[in-house]
């Protein structure tokens, strides 16, 4: 089930979004504590942003955070990945756009190729010295009206 999170979602989504991430780039395991992800998406992420997520069997497995024409977050439980969660999350921003941008870092070749493969161009490189973590990334742009 996709449904639009409120506030007191915050602690799940920013839970998914720390063992997703963690997984997905060991290397930068460690970054933040649960407390600072939890004040980072009740700060910043819901006071900005759509927060929608998917629900499999209760349990939150996925989300996207999104605002005018651009993706800020998009985390997927290694569990759930392969199974269209992303797609469907993504989907609910590209119905809601016009056009799309977003930041992933250059390592991250598994998040590259899924925005690619569903019609998103690079657009931008950097040595990510913009970043809070330092690590180049690649800026993707979609434009799919």
């Amino acid at each position: 089930m996709l449904r639009l999170l409120a506030l007191t979602d915050m602690g799940e989504a920013a839970q998914v979004h720390r063992i997703a991430f963690d997984r997905a780039m060991p290397w930068l395991v460690g970054l933040h504590t649960p407390d600072e992800d939890s004040w980072f998406y009740r700060e910043r992420v819901f006071t900005t942003c759509r927060v929608w997520g998917r629900f499999d069997d209760g349990v939150l497995s996925g989300i996207i955070a999104f605002r005018e024409g651009w993706v800020e977050q998009l985390y997927v439980l290694p569990a759930a990945q392969g199974r269209g969660v992303g797609t469907e999350l993504l989907d609910v921003a590209k119905r809601a756009s016009d056009q799309l941008e977003l930041w992933t870092f250059e390592r991250n070749a598994p998040a590259r190729r899924f925005y690619e493969a569903r019609g998103f161009a690079l657009v931008e490189q950097t040595d990510g010295a913009r970043n809070e973590e330092r690590e180049p990334d690649a800026r993707y742009l979609w434009t799919g009206r």
